[in-house]
């Protein structure tokens, strides 16, 4: 999962070097940390937030497959 959040993020921003995903958790539940620069914070998150939700959505999807349960926190 920490894959596709960094590919998605660094499609996404203009500055993907600064692309940062860090992963916690143990095996039922996982947060993952999404850190990009302050510019491309925007396009991380959209118009009213849409593209935050579809990244989260997405990646909820791909948690089901493996019965986790996954958080993703953009800052």
């Amino acid at each position: 999962m920490k894959e596709l959040v960094e590919l998605l993020a660094r499609s996404l921003v203009e500055q993907p070097d600064q692309v940062v995903v860090n992963v916690s958790g143990d095996d039922r539940s996982v947060v993952i940390y999404l850190k990009v620069a302050q510019e491309d914070m925007g396009k991380v998150i959209g118009r009213k937030g849409r593209i935050a939700r579809a990244l989260r959505t997405m990646v909820k999807a791909a948690a089901l497959k493996q019965n986790k349960k996954v958080i993703l926190e953009i800052g």
